[in-house]
């Protein structure tokens, strides 16, 4: 009985470590990088991601690293092509980026789908603070943006 009581405990805590890993975002580096279909450079030339890309971290191999993008497609990178700092990309028509983390706030500016924007924090209650590149900055929805 002690046996068994000790393996639910070394299974629940087992699944609670796997449900507390984070979703880790980068970003491609100043330069744009090649994605392949396999973590090496003999693999399939997927796709050029453009510098600034917002990318999901699912797996690190090695020098390696396996990808999600904005579409939701998977792909290999090398880690060296990735960098800490964090963008978001605009995944709605029109996003508001407002002067404050509220719905009634005056807008600051406003972006298209696809617009690249630097993450500056994550603010409260599902807004985000991010910086446009040529310097305008606010607080948009989590929801309107990928790369949260």
């Amino acid at each position: 009985m002690k046996s068994a009581r000790l393996f639910l405990l070394s299974a629940a805590l087992m699944c609670a470590t796997a449900v507390a890993h984070a979703i880790e975002y980068k970003s491609i580096g100043p330069a744009p990088a090649v994605l392949y279909d396999a973590p090496s450079l003999k693999g399939r030339k997927v796709f050029i991601a453009p510098r600034g890309m917002p990318v999901e971290v699912v797996l690190t191999y090695g020098e390696w690293v396996k990808v999600r993008d904005a579409a939701g497609d998977l792909n290999w990178v090398e880690s060296k092509m990735l960098v800490a700092r964090r963008n978001v990309v605009v995944r709605a028509a029109g996003a508001r980026v407002r002067e404050a983390a509220a719905d009634n706030a005056a807008v600051s500016f406003s972006a298209d789908k696809g617009v690249l924007l630097e993450l500056v924090e994550v603010a409260p209650a599902g807004w985000l603070k991010v910086r446009h590149r040529d310097g305008p900055s606010g607080f948009v929805k989590a929801s309107e943006v990928w790369g949260e």
